[in-house]
C-alpha cells in the first residue's frame, strides 16, 4: 500500500481517485470547491489544502482543468510544492501547455522531487471504466515507479518521451478527436438531409473503413441529441488553443484545427460551452438550418 495524494476531484478525477482507493492505497484528497462525499466514503482522507496532501503522500496526482489551475495547485502558498520533501513524485494528469509543463517540472525537481506529465484520453467514460489512455512524459525510472498506479486508472499507458512529451501527445490527440467529430457531424448531417436514417447510416459505417470510436460514441450522441458532458466544449477549446499557439510557435499550419475551433466558438456563442464536444455538430446544423435526425 502506498500513500497517494490526489488534487482535483471533478468528473474525471473522482473516479480516477476512487480506482486508486479500490486498489488498496491510502489516499489523501483536496479539491475546489469541495471534496466529493463519495470519495471520502470510499476511504479517502480529506485535506484542507494541496500542501497538506503533499505532506502526507509520497506520490501526488493532479487533475485540474487548465495550465493556470496546475500552477496554482503546485505553487500557491498552500500548494503542493510547499508540502513536498525530497524523493516525492508529482504526477500532473491535466491537459496543459507542454512549454509550461517543462517549467513546472524544473521547479519541482529543484526541490529534490520528481515530475511526470501524464495527460489522459477517454473522457468520463474511460475514467469510470478505468480504461483511459495515458500519455506520459518524464524519466523512465520514475515512470516505472508510478506505472502500477497508472494501471489502476487506464489500459493504454505509454512513456512517450521526456518532460512535456506527454502533453504534446495529448495535444495531437485532441487535434485528431476534434477533426473526427467534425467529420462525423458532417457525414451524419449530410445523410440525414439526403433522407437517409442517420442511425442506420452510422450502423453501416461502423462496419467499414470509416469506423471509429468517435463514430460509435459521439455519432450516437448526435443522433440521440444527448449533449450533456462527457467532455465539455470549453475544455476542448482550451486544448485547441494549445495546439494553435504551439503551431504558430513551430511554424506548422493547422488549418482544419482552426476550423474546428471556430465551430466550437460558434457553439459557445449559442450558450454551448458546457455541451459535450460532440455538440460541435450543432454549429454545422445551424449553418445548414437542419438537424441530424430531422424529417425533411
Amino acid at each position: 500500500m502506498s500513500k497517494i495524494g490526489f488534487v482535483g476531484l471533478g468528473i474525471m478525477g473522482t473516479p480516477m481517485a476512487e480506482h486508486l482507493i479500490k486498489g488498496g492505497h491510502e489516499l489523501y484528497l483536496f479539491s475546489i470547491p469541495s471534496i466529493p462525499a463519495s470519495t471520502v466514503a470510499a476511504g479517502g482522507k480529506a485535506c484542507k489544502s494541496s500542501k497538506e496532501v503533499a505532506q502526507h503522500a509520497d506520490i501526488i496526482f493532479i487533475m485540474v482543468p487548465d495550465t493556470p489551475h496546475v500552477a496554482a495547485a503546485l505553487f500557491d502558498a498552500d500548494g503542493v510544492a510547499a508540502g513536498l520533501s525530497k524523493g516525492k513524485i508529482v504526477v500532473d494528469m491535466s491537459s496543459i501547455s507542454p512549454i509550461e509543463t517543462k517549467e513546472f517540472a524544473q521547479k519541482i525537481r529543484a526541490l529534490g522531487c520528481e515530475y511526470l506529465d501524464a495527460p489522459v484520453s477517454g473522457g468520463q467514460v474511460g475514467a469510470v471504466a478505468a480504461s483511459l489512455t495515458i500519455m506520459v512524459g518524464g524519466e523512465p525510472e520514475v515512470f516505472e515507479k508510478v506505472k502500477p498506479l497508472f494501471e489502476l486508472m487506464g489500459k493504454n499507458i505509454t512513456l512517450v518521451g521526456g518532460t512535456g512529451d506527454g502533453q504534446t501527445a495529448k495535444v495531437a490527440n485532441q487535434i485528431i478527436v476534434a477533426l473526427t467529430i467534425e467529420a462525423v457531424g458532417e457525414a451524419l448531417l449530410f445523410a440525414s438531409k439526403a433522407g437517409a436514417d442517420p442511425a442506420r447510416v452510422r450502423q453501416a459505417l461502423m462496419g467499414g473503413f470509416a469506423s471509429s470510436r468517435i463514430l460509435e460514441v459521439h455519432g450516437e450522441r448526435m443522433i440521440k441529441r444527448t449533449f450533456d458532458p462527457g467532455f465539455r466544449i470549453e475544455l476542448h477549446q482550451k486544448d485547441l488553443n494549445l495546439a494553435l499557439s504551439a503551431g504558430r510557435a513551430l511554424g506548422v499550419a493547422l488549418p482544419n484545427t482552426a476550423t474546428c475551433q471556430e465551430l466550437f466558438n460558434a457553439c459557445t456563442a449559442h450558450g454551448g460551452k458546457a455541451w459535450d464536444h460532440s455538440g460541435m455538430v450543432r454549429a454545422l446544423e445551424m449553418m445548414s438550418n437542419f438537424e441530424v435526425g430531422q424529417k425533411g
